[in-house]
């Protein structure tokens, strides 16, 4: 009996995936629960297990294909044996034996009728005797056989290949074409989405982060300590983010139609970079949580994905996207939108820059901040205007704790 592999349920508005990996080969066995194949939507990528142990029998779909909800992978053959692979291979070097106990026989018999004289001849020019046909009885090889074959012509050099014209080379030999990932082809199309609908502008401001990273240098070691966790500087960014929202609502609402939805909860997106392209896992209730929660939501969420293991709750509803380019050195950016929502806050690398403070130059850790936004529904006024109340909560964090 033939178990059928299905593609599962793949979530809400997720009707087709693309076979990524098959994980097995047919004539593997099987057991219950283990990966089968691995399949990516345009959000994530998710694996279909076995409902039964047997033999993989047969794959209908090959990696690359495009599937429904429902469709068919392959079937399990329960209770089978695996075939063993190695055995497809043992007819060909039984085949191959007797012509090798040939060629051994017949050097074996060339080298044992050489009488001495011929073998003197032989052994003084290096000559292989055990390709020569004897002319003597019974094979053997004579004098006058090792002498004509001294006499053959050497084989003639390998001919040249003929110079090659010069001129520009053949670009076709130096691409490669890839098909784009059903996760890359999903980005390049909200992405698109994001400028074909939204009026988006940047503003930017700069940080000034001594006091933030002298608060965490003393305080990591005891809070690692008590939580399990580091203290990373993007908790502080959601924290300081959150507070923006509250006093401008609009930087958390969203157009729909002719209407404005503003959002009374905070779902923060935090941008992962994966082998696979670039998620935004969220961050439920982020205004509920504390920093050792932030920290803890965040730490699983960057891993999952890099992992591949996020489900489609986790990369949906988001109200707000936080992204920090930063860690990949980026010194200045532009972030675009991620739709629906309106804007979205990016981060950058930290470095000492000479600084007016108080009348005097001094060197400080400086990082720009910048925020993309939609025109259409946050005026600059609200979005300059965000970014300085998040500028000032993490010059001073103190305001983060007194809410002020």
């Amino acid at each position: 009996m033939a178990t059928e592999i299905i593609v599962p349920a793949l979530g809400e508005s997720v009707k087709e995936a693309t076979v990524a990996k098959w994980l097995k080969n047919v004539g593997d066995a099987i057991a219950v629960d283990e990966p089968l194949v691995e399949l990516e939507t345009d959000k994530v990528t998710l694996e279909v297990n076995a409902k039964s142990a047997g033999v993989l029998k047969e794959i209908k779909v090959q990696t690359g294909s495009n599937v429904e909800v429902g469709a068919i992978l392959g079937f399990i053959s329960e209770g089978g044996v695996a075939a063993a692979k190695a055995d497809k291979k043992a007819p060909a070097a039984k085949a191959e034996a007797p012509k090798a106990q040939q060629a051994a026989a017949k050097a074996s018999n060339n080298d044992t009728f050489l009488s001495p004289a011929p073998r003197k001849i032989a052994d003084d020019n290096a000559l292989d005797v055990s390709g020569l046909q004897g002319s003597g009885k019974d094979g053997r090889v004579t004098k006058g056989d090792v002498l004509e074959a001294l006499k053959a012509p050497a084989a003639a050099p390998a001919a040249k290949s003929p110079a090659q014209p010069s001129g520009p080379r053949s670009k076709a030999d130096r691409e490669e074409r890839v098909k784009m990932t059903r996760l890359r082809q999903r980005i390049a199309e909200r992405l698109k989405e994001a400028q074909n609908t939204a009026a988006l502008l940047t503003t930017f401001n700069e940080v000034d982060m001594s006091h933030i990273i002298a608060l965490r240098n003393q305080y990591k070691d005891s809070f690692e300590k008590k939580h399990g966790i580091k203290l990373g500087f993007m908790s502080f960014f959601v924290k300081a983010a959150i507070q923006a929202l509250k006093d401008f609502p609009a930087v958390n609402a969203e157009i729909d139609g002719t209407d404005i939805v503003y959002k009374n909860y905070y779902d923060i997106g935090v941008a992962v970079s994966t082998p696979s392209g670039l998620v935004v896992p969220v961050v439920r209730d982020a205004d509920i949580k504390g920093f050792a929660g932030i920290e803890k939501e965040i730490g699983d969420l960057g891993l999952r994905a890099r992992d591949g293991k996020l489900g489609l709750e986790d990369l949906s509803g988001g109200t707000f996207t936080i992204t920090n380019g930063g860690v990949f050195g980026s010194l200045l950016s532009t972030p675009i939108i991620n739709p629906p929502q309106s804007a979205i806050l990016g981060m950058h690398a930290t470095k000492e820059r000479a600084v007016v403070v108080n009348g005097q130059v001094v060197a400080r850790p400086m990082m720009y901040i910048a925020l993309s936004y939609d025109h259409r529904i946050i005026d600059g006024k609200e979005a300059v205007s965000f970014l300085v109340r998040i500028k000032d909560a993490i010059e001073d964090p103190q305001r983060l704790l007194l809410d002020v």
